[in-house]
Formats: structure tokens, C-alpha cells, sequence
């Protein structure tokens, strides 16, 4: 894209970025159908690893504008987590996981998506499987 069309469509790099979000926050809320609830499971993540993967430009270029500290890929279950861990702790968890996936996406991008979804899907499964606190 030259100059003059960029700008024509954007008026600087931020407003591309507020773009590329906003298309990602409909995209993913197409792709779940939400209507208030992010409760996700190991198949929506595969669903969102399929996304990834037939889009990877597009995600390669959200994570490169740094758009991903606005909005999150996944919105994680705070009242679900605050049950299983039972814990006062419980942001901590929540910012674990939300960091663990963005690096595990951006890592698997880097590598052109080689592994399939299911594999990525298995490493998140792995990595996020924990005894439950008594």
C-alpha cells in the first residue's frame, strides 16, 4: 500500500491500530457468537487456533501494532477461576494465563503456524492443567 492510500483510509498508524482492533474484537465475537458469555473450553480454543491460522497475517500484524494489551483474545472467567483456585490470588492467576496465551499464539505465529491447531490446543491443555485447590 502506498502513501497516499494509506492515508486516505487512516490518518496515522494509531487509527490503523483502532482498526485492526475493532475488526478482531467482531471477528471473534462472530466466531463465538457471544452474547455475554466468555466461558471458553478446549474446543472454542480450537476454533480460535483454526482462526489464527487461516489469518495469520492479520494476527501477526495485531500483535506487531501492540494493540494486544487493549484487547484480549480470550476473556478469561474470573468467577469460574475465583472457584476453582478459591484463592485471593486469583488477578494473578488471570494475568498468567491471559500472558501465557498471547506468548504461545505469538510464538506459534513467528513459527508460520507449522503445528496444527490440535497441537497448539494441547500445549495450552498441558501448560493450564492444575489440581484443584482444597
Amino acid at each position: 500500500m502506498n502513501r497516499t492510500t494509506f492515508y486516505a483510509n487512516y490518518i496515522d498508524i494509531y487509527d490503523l491500530a483502532d482498526a485492526v482492533q475493532k475488526r478482531l474484537e467482531e471477528d471473534i465475537l462472530q466466531l463465538y457468537g457471544f452474547n455475554g458469555q466468555h466461558n471458553f473450553t478446549a474446543d472454542n480454543f480450537l476454533k480460535l487456533f483454526y482462526h489464527i491460522k487461516e489469518n495469520q497475517l492479520f494476527y501477526k500484524t495485531y500483535f506487531k501494532l501492540g494493540v494486544d494489551g487493549k484487547f484480549r483474545l480470550t476473556e478469561y472467567d474470573v468467577a469460574a477461576a475465583t472457584e476453582y483456585y478459591r484463592d485471593e490470588n486469583i488477578e494473578y492467576h488471570v494475568e498468567f494465563f491471559r500472558n501465557g496465551l498471547n506468548a504461545v499464539i505469538k510464538k506459534w505465529l513467528a513459527n508460520d503456524c507449522r503445528e496444527a491447531p490440535e497441537s497448539i490446543r494441547a500445549v495450552i491443555s498441558s501448560e493450564y492443567t492444575v489440581t484443584k485447590n482444597q
